[in-house]
């Protein structure tokens, strides 16, 4: 029988979700999992939550789906060991630690590999499978046959979404947030970046959208295809959703999988029914439907992609335009109410007057409401509506924070009053297991032997998308060039089109980090072709590389979306005999530090200028995206490229640290990468870049990423408030004290006499 998972964001979702018949849960603690926005569970909650579904026989997930640092290794080890104790179902996980760690120390722990993981074909499951992975939560961007012909060829417990949100790039790959503010997708701070307003210069102008928000996936039409493709799990998206949102979506998908075999149109449009209430976003099928991937390629952004509906969010209600402050009852009841979490600004309760709608929200109906400069949204659910007498006007409770101008949206009708059998009991007092202090064994990585790595010379690396440009970065006289391998590129190196600036000892092949169903049986015939051709060196940026590599004589090197932000990651990758890493992008020169000892920084070749792809996104643009350039309300200028094998959204400003190369080598860090992917090179920036190199001096107009600060977080942000107040009451103590001083020097001796001389310390 197929499982269906509901999204349990707090412990109303929880008891919605299992009163509505969902067969398991997933959830998150107060760390390690991509929606660290939501409320999440606390150590009691979770233990109680875990003892009362086993009793009810339902199941229980764990989200640990974010990526380490180094620095964070010891805490991830002693949550490790304390979900071990509790003994959830199964982890949600991406970070190859996670899966080093549970292999080494707690091998009866189940692990689900996250949809972050990217896993989208036969060969990425295969390897994991031969990992011990329990289950596959596949990518979002994949179609019916491509799962058909993961579960045939691999057997493989397979977990797909149905239905909610999704990203607008593909699954993992999103550095969008991260460049804007160290806010990474892969460590749960997405600050949805595809969801803002942007501009864009056209033919004739200016044109301004939404231009890369996607729209909600519904998949309901697609349950009985699924089960019959042999799926295990159906997920719902929405741990930031409302109770009365997971309860109707959780009964809808119940329904339909319950009775489909009796009435398969009949069912699917009852659970249609159910769903009416959703106004989250409009709905589309995604990759469903298409005949092939060229297909899909052409027309999957028609059916995705919504620029002219904010955020992609619900009705239009309205701006607000009038506010006054709310009965005093009524907002102190929605603070009582409100999560701990909540920010001071938005529990100063408004009351508001919409204007320019076509419904009249009323109590209990969920809506988002938008700052009109697009700086932020807030959802909440309405408690009271005031009617004024003499006008008519209608007054919603709105958290505050807002202005008029603003523009909400309808979410979701206020479902029937339903009320829960509540999942965790009363008292939850007797649960009191937390993570202990307890100490990560040390892990040492591999040192190198002599001649290990002569494939892997120090020097600099250059990397392009074409085969031009291979001629023109000879400039930097690179010790190896790194060829993008693309549909133009790979006709040229498999036909030999072309005779090339660098033997194929010094040319490295990057290959690209989504790696669908669709894509690899041709991928790996290819590979198979180059590897006999003498092509010896690539770069592997989808697990599903290494799986088709592994039985030739190639060397892989690790590359940036094969995520290595902590030893234990590194190690694991190690075990599946890849000797060298080209770093993340997001990485900070800190945790870079950290992560590789001196002995072992030869394995390590570090980006030092790039144009990293912010939105990797599986089709191309729609034709009317007549644009190449468009920037956001800061006047941050973004390049967006279309192509047969994708679009690429990149910035204007590319990273840089070239001028740190000097001390990068001192480091140990020896090996250095100059980046072109996407873009043209040009004389003008080779002469920079070489400049810089030489002249130790930063570029202008440039990035330095998450190079210096690292990762946005709180606790490294409270740390720096609190450091500020404290030096500010320093210096408030000292200015009082010299003021005491200065008024002490002008008074008189009350003695007459000279003051007491200072006294040593003893």
């Amino acid at each position: 029988m197929v499982e269906l998972l509901a999204p349990a964001g707090n412990i109303e979702s929880l008891d919605a979700a299992i009163g509505e018949g969902a067969d398991a849960v997933y959830l998150g603690l107060k760390s390690f999992n991509a929606r660290l926005r939501t409320t999440n569970f606390a150590w009691n909650q979770f233990e109680a939550a875990v003892e009362s579904l086993h009793r009810q026989k339902k199941k229980i997930y764990v989200t640990v789906n974010t990526v380490s640092e180094e620095k964070e290794t010891e805490r991830l080890y002693r949550f490790l060991s304390y979900l071990n104790e509790v003994g959830p179902d199964g982890l949600i996980v991406q970070d190859y630690a996670v899966m080093r760690m549970a292999q080494h120390f707690f091998p009866n722990l189940d692990l689900h590999a996250s949809t972050q993981m990217n896993i989208e074909s036969t060969a990425a499951v295969r390897v994991l499978q031969k990992e011990g992975i329990k289950r596959m939560v596949l990518a979002r961007e994949l179609g019916l046959d491509e799962i058909q012909k993961i579960k045939s060829e691999t057997g493989a417990e397979l977990e797909v979404f149905v239905h909610g949100a999704l990203c607008v790039s593909e699954s993992g790959l999103c550095l969008f947030s991260s460049f804007l503010g160290g806010k990474s997708a892969n460590r749960g701070m997405c600050t949805q970046a595809c969801r803002r307003f942007y501009s864009a210069e056209v033919p004739g102008g200016v044109r301004e959208g939404y231009y890369f928000s996607p729209c909600d996936l519904q998949l309901i039409d697609q349950i009985p295809a699924l089960i019959e493709a042999g799926v295990d799990s159906f997920k719902i998206e929405g741990r930031m959703k409302s109770a009365e949102y997971v309860g109707s979506v959780v009964s809808a998908y119940r329904y339909v999988i319950d009775h489909y075999k009796e009435d398969r149109k009949g069912a699917i449009a009852a659970g249609k029914r159910m769903l009416a209430s959703d106004f989250a976003r409009t709905k589309t099928s995604y990759w469903y439907g298409f005949k092939s991937l060229e297909e899909g390629v052409e027309g999957a952004a028609e059916k995705i992609l919504n620029p002219n509906q904010a955020g992609g969010t619900g009705i239009y209600l309205g701006k607000i335009s009038a506010i006054k402050a709310a009965p005093l009852e009524l907002a102190q009841a929605i603070r009582d109410a409100a999560n701990p979490d909540t920010p001071k600004e938005q529990l100063n309760i408004k009351m508001a007057v919409l204007s320019g709608g076509s419904y009249d929200p009323d109590p209990g109906d969920s809506i988002r409401i938008h700052r009109k400069d697009d700086t932020g949204r807030v959802s909440h659910k309405i408690r009271s509506v005031e009617v004024d007498e003499e006008n008519g006007k209608r007054w919603i409770d709105i958290p505050g924070g807002f202005s008029t101008g603003d523009e909400v949206y309808l979410l979701q009708i206020k479902a029937d009053s339903k009320r829960y059998p509540h999942v965790l009991p009363n008292d939850i007092g007797r649960y009191r297991k937390q993570p202990k202090d307890e100490i990560l064994p040390i892990l040492d990585l591999t040192p190198v032997k002599p001649k290990e790595l002569a494939y892997f010379p120090e020097g600099i690396y250059a990397q392009v998308s074409s085969i031009p440009d291979l001629f023109s970065v000879q400039g930097l006289n690179p010790v190896r060039a790194i060829v993008e391998y693309n549909s133009e590129t790979s006709y040229d190196l498999l036909n030999h089109k072309t005779v090339l600036p660098f033997s194929k000892k010094q040319l490295y092949i990057s290959l690209d980090p989504f790696c669908s169903a669709a894509q690899e049986d041709k991928l790996r015939t290819e590979l198979l072709q180059l590897v006999n051709d003498g092509f010896q060196n690539f770069v592997v940026n989808n697990i599903a590389h290494i799986q088709m590599l592994k039985q030739t004589s190639a060397n892989m090197i690790a590359g940036p979306y094969l995520y290595t932000f902590n030893r234990w990651a590194v190690s694991w990758l190690e075990n599946l005999n890849i000797g060298a890493f080209i770093s993340p992008y997001e990485n900070s020169r800190k945790n870079l530090e950290a992560t590789y000892e001196e002995n072992v920084r030869a394995r390590v070749l570090v980006p030092v200028f790039a144009y990293p792809a912010l939105f990797r996104m599986r089709f191309k643009m729609p034709k009317d995206y007549d644009f190449t350039f468009f920037a956001d309300k800061e006047e941050k200028v973004f390049k967006l490229s279309s192509t047969r094998d994708g679009s690429f959204v990149m910035p204007e400003e590319p990273f840089s640290i070239v001028d740190k190369v000097k001390l990068l080598q001192t480091a140990g860090f020896k090996r250095l990468l100059v980046d072109f992917s996407k873009t043209k090179v040009t004389r003008s920036q080779i002469k920079a870049i070489m400049t810089s190199l030489i002249k130790a001096q930063p570029l202008q107009g440039v990035s330095r990423f998450n190079w210096k600060d690292g990762f946005y977080s709180p606790e490294k942000i409270e740390e720096y408030k609190a450091a500020n107040e404290r030096a500010a009451q320093a210096k408030a103590a000292n200015q009082t004290s010299e003021k005491s001083s200065k008024a002490s020097k002008a008074r008189p001796n009350s003695r007459g006499g000279k003051k007491n001389a200072p006294r040593r310390k003893r």
